[in-house]
């Protein structure tokens, strides 16, 4: 049974048991029938499929043996585990910027909230345009010089470069340096100090995030390498919760409380860094040479040509929308929880976190399981899997009342089900698409890829946060103050939140869904398309 099968047949069921349709589960042998109203099985001879039972699930679609590099063997866990860690510093600054820079910058510096939406819409825009040219740089190699790049390759050079300062501006982003009455002051210095940020937060990322396809070519190993990234990138956003909790509660000066976390959470960033350039350089290095050895000595595309073969690849602009669709939800709500938490359910700040920690939790717990699924079903099912929860909970978001706080945070473990999915499966695609690309032009531009990735995403985020800020100024929200730290907010600015953290999330999983069913890549063709890249090596 192919991919294209399975998420019919679970797209089936799955509506069947939510609309209380028992047949569609009965006329359709699914290995999805768990999920359906009525689970009779039509064939009782043949067990069906349970998603969660791990111990010895089903053979559905047995892994066929993906074409390897002869002469590299598997990574070892210790590669995995420092290439992991590379991402610790990106969640930590990622989670803390996303889910308090705007509470901060309007309840804490008093920025207005149309300005603090203006300057997180500057600075994506900048970080989005900013990322292509660095990703391009990235994979040419030669901006540090060919001696560095002979010895460190083409990504570690600019990781190591960026570690440090990026480090010390996440410190700075929580600095009050004019009071609340100089408002193009405080917007002048946030907008900088983000734009620098960002710069620096690129030259680290994007490199790293490259490092995914020069790891290894494998389709399973991929996936497994992106389990060991996005289980070390949900801890270090957990940590960051936990210390901004405790920080809560421990320091009472709002300025210094942020301060505290933007010191600690900095020092935790940029060690990790360094570790994983020390313990994944080796890996790296031999299967560049290998990957250099079959690449075509091909003339660099014009970077206009490049541009248009990106965007007319189905392939990518498929993984494209889905990573933006899913990221776009979880990044919103990550947004807007915290007005959601205190402003609707009547919760106090430092409560905030424990909703986060809710879905980031269940989200680590479910990446392993999401992976071993991977293996048996593949990864566009496993995403209609996981969406499918995150869809429910999204839309239970909007339905709930002051003070339902059990019900609040139950939602908040389903998302996290479908969360663990929208850190597996856009990454682990990916790659499988630049090996496409090299199949179709002869050239690796891992880079130019994860670059446009990101770019898409950052546009997209910086438009929808802006708005939605621009519509708390708008429809006339309350800022704390140190004599009313939680007032109560009219009801315009109520709706804006509510709207924020449940239709508009869901309406753009569904479309994350629809491209997840159009994806081309199965493994199938993953193992055609290494076959002919090792074909091609051997005419070289």
């Amino acid at each position: 049974m192919d991919e294209n099968s399975i998420i019919k047949d679970f797209a089936f069921t799955f509506a069947g048991g939510i609309l209380g349709i028992s047949d569609l589960s009965q006329k359709q042998s699914s290995p999805f029938a768990p999920f359906a109203a009525n689970t009779n099985n039509p064939r009782p001879d043949k067990k069906p499929f349970a998603p969660f039972a791990l111990k010895n699930p089903p053979m559905l679609n047995p892994p066929a043996e993906t074409p390897t590099l002869p002469s590299i063997e598997k990574m070892n866990f210790g590669t995995k585990l420092a290439y992991g860690a590379g991402d610790v510093g990106g969640a930590i600054v990622g989670i803390l910027l996303l889910s308090y820079l705007s509470p901060f910058l309007t309840d804490v510096a008093h920025l207005a909230p149309g300005l603090a939406g203006a300057t997180q819409l500057v600075v994506r825009v900048w970080d989005a345009f900013l990322d292509p040219v660095i990703g391009i740089m990235s994979d040419r190699g030669n901006v540090f010089g060919a001696k560095i790049k002979a010895q460190w390759g083409r990504r570690y050079p600019w990781m190591i470069f960026a570690a440090v300062p990026f480090g010390l501006l996440f410190i700075c982003q929580w600095l009050i340096p004019f009071p609340a009455s100089n408002q193009w002051g405080l917007f002048g210095f946030y907008t900088v100090v983000s734009m620098f940020l960002g710069t620096f937060f690129t030259m680290y990322s994007l490199p790293y995030t490259a490092l995914t396809a020069e790891l290894t070519e494998d389709y399973n190993e991929r996936t497994s390498l992106n389990s060991f990234r996005f289980t070390f990138s949900l801890g270090g956003s957990i940590v960051a919760l936990l210390i901004a909790r405790t920080v809560f509660q421990q320091v009472t000066d709002p300025a210094q409380q942020y301060l505290t976390i933007g010191i600690i959470c900095a020092i935790l960033s940029v060690v990790p860094i360094f570790y994983c350039v020390w313990g994944t350089q080796a890996r790296a290095k031999l299967v560049t040479q290998l990957q250099a050895a079959r690449v075509e000595n091909t003339a660099s595309l014009p970077l206009t040509a490049q541009l248009r073969s990106v965007f007319t690849n189905r392939a990518f602009m498929c993984v494209v929308g889905i990573y933006l669709c899913s990221w776009f939800s979880l990044q919103l709500t990550a947004a807007i929880i915290p007005y959601f938490a205190v402003s609707w359910m009547g919760l106090k700040q430092a409560d905030s976190p424990l909703i986060i920690l809710a879905v980031q939790g269940t989200a680590l717990g479910m990446l392993s399981v999401w992976s071993k699924i991977s293996q048996k079903v593949g990864k566009k099912a496993v995403y209609f899997m996981g969406t499918g929860f995150w869809i429910i909970s999204q839309a239970g978001l909007f339905l709930l009342q002051p003070g339902q706080n059990v019900q609040l945070y139950l939602l908040a473990i389903l998302a996290g089900l479908g969360v663990s999915t929208a850190y597996l499966v856009p990454w682990s695609m990916l790659p499988d698409v630049i090996e496409l690309d090299e199949l179709e032009t002869g050239q690796r531009r891992e880079g130019l890829f994860y670059s446009f990735m990101v770019f898409l995403q950052k546009i997209c985020l910086g438009v929808a946060l802006a708005v939605i800020l621009q519509s708390l100024e708008w429809t006339g929200y309350i800022s704390p103050t140190a004599t009313v730290l939680a007032p109560i907010q009219p009801p315009a600015v109520l709706l804006a939140i509510r709207l924020a953290i449940g239709p508009i999330p869901t309406i753009s999983l569904i479309g994350g869904l629809i491209l997840a069913y159009f994806y081309p890549i199965t493994r199938e063709r993953h193992q055609q398309i290494l076959l002919q890249l090792a074909e091609r090596r051997k005419e070289l």
